[in-house]
């Protein structure tokens, strides 16, 4: 059932950033109805997120030579959320733009982060035997992926061609959206499926999205589940979630789009990024292997070019003491779950920024403001 060209020509306003501001902050905290989703039910038990003593103290965010404070950082970059937590306690929490702690938002890319986390989770119960095996013992996808392991793929290092550039119409990203509008089962792995190879497996990085949606068709062949109910049996209705989240589909009953289009809530989101800083830790039982963490969360190297990127998780680029260790889940517009495990912190960034490029914007740079973060504390 392909989509109405209204809604059509909508979906790619936004991927154009050519949303009004208004119109943005609709579409990312709301249904518009591009595609089939499906609903990631809560538990009965809700973690409590207690408030931390004292607060917030003042930040002091240095960027380029230039100095700002918290209210400069949610205003230049279109802030509709913050919430940060340390210790496990909520030391603040907003919300901007007529949006409320009810108010499920669409996390763009953070849901990578999600959809590799599950990898863990997999690996620790033995549904996935290794990192290490090529990515066809669970999914049939044929073609240059034959070639491919599942660490290469959460690596994005597979050396499939690939342009993520949104506003190119030529590119495989611009290529994939046209089929996702078709509603088509099994179109994303056939598109991805014929793509040539651009150099041999792990020999190049490129930023995937496509890539990031076969991981889907991987846990599905691992599991035996839709990727979207693994998360609900798995951690959604088990590690303290308040609210139901949502997470597209390739069509009504389809595969899930693991690297985009899950929606929650803003207070869930944080809950899910110190479940990660625990180390995937639920009532004394360890719920992803004891070295995943580390692992997702750090870069690596590829001859002499260091990766700022681990398991779908990004390394913060900007080289400051404060950010040692830390990494984080990022989608355009300015999404963010950002953990630091030295300082024992997690914060969560909603945005509605003016294009979904990072060129094409001008904001005060977020690792600077994480950095702040951390000092502060």
């Amino acid at each position: 059932m392909p989509m109405t060209p209204a809604l059509k020509s909508h979906l790619m306003r936004f991927y154009d950033g050519t949303l009004l501001p208004d119109e943005l902050t609709l579409a990312l905290s709301s249904d518009p109805g591009w595609f089939a989703a499906d609903t990631v039910a809560r538990g009965q038990r809700v973690r409590d997120l207690p408030l931390r003593p004292g607060g917030l103290p003042g930040l002091r965010i240095q960027d380029q030579g230039r100095v700002f404070d918290l209210y400069d950082y949610l205003a230049a970059n279109g802030v509709a959320g913050l919430m940060v937590m340390k210790d496990g306690q909520v030391a603040f929490e907003t919300y901007q733009r007529g949006i409320s702690p009810e108010t499920r938002w669409n996390s763009c890319s953070l849901a990578k982060s999600v959809a590799a986390t599950l990898v863990g989770v997999a690996l620790k119960e033995g549904l996935i035997d290794s990192l290490d095996d090529p990515v066809t013992k669970y999914a049939d996808l044929g073609g240059v992926y034959r070639e491919v392991s599942l660490r290469q793929m959460l690596r994005m290092c597979s050396g499939v061609q690939w342009n993520e550039d949104y506003g190119d119409p030529a590119s495989e990203r611009r290529q994939l959206l046209d089929i996702q509008t078709r509603w088509q089962p099994g179109g994303i792995r056939d598109f991805m499926k014929q793509l040539p190879a651009r150099q041999p497996a792990g020999q190049a990085w490129a930023y995937n999205t496509g890539e990031s949606y076969l991981l889907s068709a991987v846990m599905e062949g691992a599991t035996g589940q839709r990727l979207a109910d693994y998360l609900q049996s798995r951690l959604w209705s088990r590690i303290g979630m308040e609210s139901d989240a949502t997470w597209w589909a390739e069509c009504p009953g389809g595969m899930t789009i693991s690297g985009s289009g899950m929606n929650a809530t803003m207070r869930d989101y944080a809950r899910f990024g110190q479940f990660v800083l625990e180390g995937g830790q639920l009532d004394g039982e360890r719920l992803l292997p004891d070295d995943w963490v580390a692992q997702a969360g750090a870069p690596y190297r590829i001859g002499d070019t260091e990766i700022p990127y681990g398991y779908m998780w990004w390394v913060p680029e900007l080289k400051d003491p404060a950010l040692a260790g830390a990494f984080q889940a990022e989608g355009i517009y300015g999404q963010f779950i950002h953990i630091n495990p030295a300082h024992r912190l997690v914060a969560v960034v909603l945005s509605a920024r003016g294009k979904p490029s990072y060129k094409k914007r001008v904001e005060i740079n977020d690792d600077a403001f994480f950095a702040a973060l951390a000092r502060a504390f």
